[in-house]
């Protein structure tokens, strides 16, 4: 079987899929991953040859911040003067979901997805001919490049679900208004005309989704997709790891990270003054996770914190009472790895949070294995710091990310998924 790995804007998203495309290798089938071209040394990294497609014609990054809709100075004032709620996974899309689909396909998904990139990769579908394309979820030449070569076509998921959720509601909408348009048809169907091939629902869901995420993060009852449930098996990154990192620490450890996928790219993350206030006068070891510019930034550090470029999660979670983080998809996973509780600060660019953060924080809380503390604009040292000193003194934290890791144990490795990837393949490809 020929596999077309197809990722996505930074190394966080490659290596989110990174086992997937080692174990399908080592079940003996032949394997590409393609990419644009300044992702190429990290696809090389991971011992692959990349496929380098599309071309450079601005900086996605810069362009995704610039498309962030410009928020009303006074509704922002007035929204942070409200009491916060809580958001719940849920309510994305709240009373219009047909309308922030169509947010999401005409202002967000395009920038991912130029004509260069749709073309190089149809392109190179057809001459290679590849049984399945396995693409990131928000990475649409993919179900193009799979329908111009008679692929399978499968959606690699991270954090949540969110496209099939807008998706559904839309449909819920369509059905009340037959008239209500389909943005992402608009958009898709000249892509894959120019290709001689039709859009159908596959181009938007794929036939199957690969998923990472626990049964307990939202999943939407009526997304209508078929989901392949895989266990997420972190990767960091290649790495040299410091002598520290393997002492016994004489306090609690605790991880602070804001992740590397917003250093590369966007967002707008909680303050790393407000982070390491809310930490200093505890009886603690915090091993922080800051790039030169966040430390640059600083006024001080205090005693207890250690500061770091970066440290492999995968060997420091172990040593670790607690982490607080962002809410990314490779930390949230490398944390049920090790069963360590997990306090959430999401973002606030955009709807970002939706796409992972609100649904993890969610889910831990209501598994008692982590707390969602605040969206980032609403945090203050003293919220971080009453929730980080519940969750220490609290064993049930610990005690119930220890389940959650045991229950990792029963989903289908990157291994054992191969074979049920073969099985939805031969199901679904076009060709003979």
């Amino acid at each position: 079987m020929r596999v077309l790995f197809v990722t996505l804007l930074n190394k966080s998203q490659l290596y989110t899929m990174a086992p997937l495309i080692w174990a399908t290798r080592g079940a003996g089938h032949q394997v590409r991953v393609a990419c644009a071209p300044d992702l190429a040394d990290d696809v090389a990294q991971l011992g692959f040859t990349p496929v380098e497609v599309g071309r450079i014609e601005s900086d996605v990054r810069q362009d995704i911040v610039d498309a962030e809709p410009e928020a009303d100075p006074v509704e922002a004032v007035e929204a942070l003067k409200a009491p916060w709620v809580k958001p719940h996974q849920s309510e994305y899309g709240w009373d219009d979901p047909a309308q922030e689909w169509v947010h999401m396909t005409r202002d967000f998904i395009p920038l991912l997805t130029t004509d260069s990139f749709v073309d190089d990769l149809a392109g190179f579908a057809r001459e290679w001919q590849p049984d399945l394309v396995v693409w990131n979820k928000l990475a649409y030449a993919g179900p193009v490049a799979a329908k111009a070569a008679g692929a399978a076509s499968a959606r690699f998921l991270w954090g949540v679900d969110a496209v099939g959720q807008l998706r559904a509601g839309w449909r819920e909408a369509a059905k009340a208004d037959p008239t209500i348009p389909d943005p992402l048809r608009d958009w898709l169907s000249p892509k894959l005309e120019r290709h001689g091939v039709a859009y159908d629902e596959s181009a938007v869901l794929g036939h199957f989704s690969i998923d990472i995420a626990p049964e307990w993060v939202y999943h939407h009852p009526n997304a209508g997709v078929r989901y392949l449930p895989v266990r997420h098996v972190p990767y960091n990154g290649p790495s040299r790891v410091p002598d520290w990192v393997n002492e016994k620490p004489a306090k609690p450890r605790v991880c602070l990270t804001l992740g590397f996928s917003h250093r590369e790219s966007h967002g707008v993350e909680a303050s790393a003054e407000d982070l390491l206030a809310a930490v200093a006068e505890l009886d603690i070891e915090v091993v922080a996770t800051l790039s030169a510019r966040q430390t640059a930034e600083l006024g001080s550090v205090p005693d207890n914190v250690r500061i770091v470029e970066f440290v492999p999660l995968n060997v420091l979670l172990p040593t670790c009472a607690a982490i607080i983080h962002h809410g990314g998809t490779g930390t949230f996973g490398t944390a049920l790895e090790h069963g360590v509780p997990q306090l959430i600060v999401p973002g606030t660019y955009w709807n970002e949070k939706y796409w992972a953060p609100v649904a993890q924080g969610n889910g831990l809380e209501e598994q008692g294995a982590g707390v969602y503390v605040s969206d980032s604009d609403r945090l203050t040292p003293e919220a971080l710091r009453g929730a980080l000193e519940r969750v220490l003194g609290d064993p049930s934290y610990r005690e119930n990310a220890e389940r959650l890791r045991r229950d990792l144990a029963g989903r289908p490795t990157p291994n054992e998924a191969v074979g049920l990837m073969e099985k939805l393949t031969a199901e679904h490809r076009a060709r003979s």
